[in-house]
C-alpha cells in the first residue's frame, strides 16, 4: 500500500501552512520551513529512490492528483482570509467554536515579516500542489477531466498558457534555441524567469492562434483556450477581491508570480546548458535528471525527467529512473536554491555541462555545444574546443552505420 500512499507526501506539507496561517503570528513561518527543510533534509539524508513498482489500482493515485484542486483552493483561501478584515465564510468563527482558539484575535496581530514568508511558502506550495499536478495531468489531453482540472490548477499562477505550450512547444523542440524553457549556457536563472516566461506566453498565443486558424475558428472567441486561461486566473483575482479587497489581489497575485517564477527556475535547471537539433528525436539524455527520494514522492516522479521528455505522454507512475541519464546536484529544492547564487550555480554546473558534451552529445550536437560555448561568455566554455571528438564521434558513428 506504501506504494500508493507515499505520493501522500504533497498533501502533508500543507498541513503546516494551513495550522501556521491558523495560529498566525510566528507559525506564519511555519509553511516555508517545513516544506523546505523536510524535502531538502530528507532528500540528502533519505538517498535515491529507482523503484518500478507495478500499480494495480491507477485510480488511487489519479484521486491523489485530483484532490490537489481542493487542496490547492484551501491554501489560497486561508492565504487571503490572513490579510482580510472579515471573516470570510466564518473561518475564525469556527475554529474557535470547535478549538477554543481564538484566530481572529491571532490575526490581528499578525506582521509584515511574517506575512512575507507566508506568501512565499503559499507560493511555493502552489507550484508543488498545482503546477507540478497541472503539469501531469494537462499532458492527459485526451482526457477533459485531467484537462480541466490541471487547467484550474494552473490558473491559480496565471498559467494556463503553459497547458498549451509546454505540451506542444516545449516538448518539441527542448535542448533548441527554439525553446523558451531551454535556459542556454551562460545564462542567469533571474533573466530566465522573465524570457522564459515572456516567450513562452507568445508561444502559447501562437500555437493556439495556429490550432484555431486551422479549424477556421475565430481567434478572438471562446474558442481560444489561451484567453480562456486568462479569465480563469481573472476569476480566481476577482474572488480574492471580494475576500479582501485589492490587499487580497495584491498577496493571490504574489503567490501566483512566486509559483510562476518557480516553474520557470525548474525549467531552467532540467535542461540547461543542452543542445539539440530540433529534427532530430529527444532522447533521455536531453534532461537532467535525479532520483532523490523524497523529491521524487513530492513531485509526483516529476524528477524522472529524462524518460517523461523521451515518451511525455507517459503517466507518472510508469516513468523510470534511468540511473545511467545526466544527473543534476541533488533533488528538486536544493537545485533550486543553487541557481539563486549564479557564481556557485557556474562553479558547479559548467563542469557538468562540459561532461555532458563528451559523454552524451553526438558529433552534431558537439557543433551546437561549441557555438553555445561561444555565446555564453564564460571562458571556461569559450575556451573549448571539441574538433577532434567531433572528428572521433564521426567516425565511430561511420563504423556502427557500416556494421549494420
Amino acid at each position: 500500500m506504501f506504494k500508493y500512499t507515499k505520493y501522500t507526501l504533497f498533501h502533508m506539507l500543507t498541513i503546516p501552512f494551513g495550522i501556521g496561517v491558523t495560529l498566525g503570528g510566528d507559525w506564519l513561518y511555519a509553511g516555508l520551513v517545513f516544506a523546505v527543510g523536510f524535502v531538502v533534509i530528507g532528500d540528502l539524508l533519505m538517498g535515491d529512490d529507482t523503484s518500478e513498482p507495478k500499480y494495480e489500482a491507477p485510480w488511487l493515485l489519479n484521486l491523489q492528483l485530483y484532490s490537489s484542486l481542493l487542496l490547492i483552493v484551501v491554501m489560497n483561501f486561508l492565504m487571503v482570509w490572513s490579510v482580510s478584515d472579515a471573516d470570510v465564510l466564518g473561518y475564525g468563527a469556527l475554529v474557535q467554536q470547535f478549538t477554543g482558539f481564538d484566530a481572529l484575535a491571532a490575526r490581528d496581530t499578525n506582521t509584515w515579516p511574517q506575512y512575507a514568508a507566508a506568501i512565499l511558502g503559499c507560493g511555493l506550495l502552489t507550484s508543488v500542489v498545482g503546477t507540478i499536478v497541472g503539469h501531469e495531468l494537462t499532458h492527459r489531453t485526451w482526457d477533459p477531466m485531467a484537462m480541466f482540472i490541471g487547467r484550474w490548477l494552473l490558473a491559480f499562477s496565471w498559467d494556463t498558457g503553459f497547458s498549451i505550450e509546454h505540451v506542444y512547444g516545449h516538448h518539441i523542440y527542448v535542448g533548441s534555441t527554439d525553446d523558451p524553457a531551454t535556459a542556454p549556457r551562460g545564462r542567469n536563472v533571474y533573466y530566465h524567469i522573465l524570457a522564459s516566461t515572456w516567450k513562452g506566453n507568445i508561444s502559447a498565443w501562437n500555437l493556439e492562434k495556429k490550432r484555431l486558424q486551422k479549424k477556421r475558428l475565430p481567434v478572438f472567441s471562446h474558442h481560444n483556450l489561451y484567453i480562456r486561461g486568462l479569465l480563469m486566473s481573472l476569476a480566481l483575482e476577482v474572488a480574492a477581491f471580494a475576500m479582501a479587497g485589492w490587499i487580497g489581489v495584491a498577496v493571490f497575485t504574489a503567490t501566483a508570480l512566486i509559483a510562476k517564477a518557480f516553474l520557470e527556475i525548474v525549467n531552467f535547471m532540467e535542461h540547461y546548458g543542452m543542445v539539440r537539433n530540433v529534427k532530430t528525436p529527444v532522447q533521455p539524455y536531453h534532461s537532467w535528471n535525479t532520483n532523490k527520494r523524497i523529491s521524487s514522492w513530492a513531485t509526483f516522479n516529476l524528477t524522472r525527467h529524462s524518460h517523461h521528455h523521451a515518451e511525455g505522454d507517459v503517466p507518472f507512475q510508469k516513468l523510470r529512473p534511468y540511473q545511467d541519464a545526466p544527473m543534476m546536484v541533488n533533488g528538486y529544492l536544493t537545485t533550486i536554491f543553487l541557481t539563486l547564487i549564479p557564481p556557485l550555480w557556474n562553479a558547479i554546473m559548467v563542469p557538468k555541462v562540459l561532461d555532458w558534451d563528451r559523454r552524451f552529445a553526438s558529433a552534431e550536437e558537439l557543433e551546437l555545444a561549441m557555438q553555445a560555448n561561444k555565446r555564453s561568455g564564460i571562458k571556461a566554455f569559450m575556451e573549448q574546443d571539441y574538433s577532434d571528438l567531433i572528428r572521433q564521434k564521426k567516425e565511430k558513428s561511420n563504423r556502427t552505420a557500416q556494421a549494420a
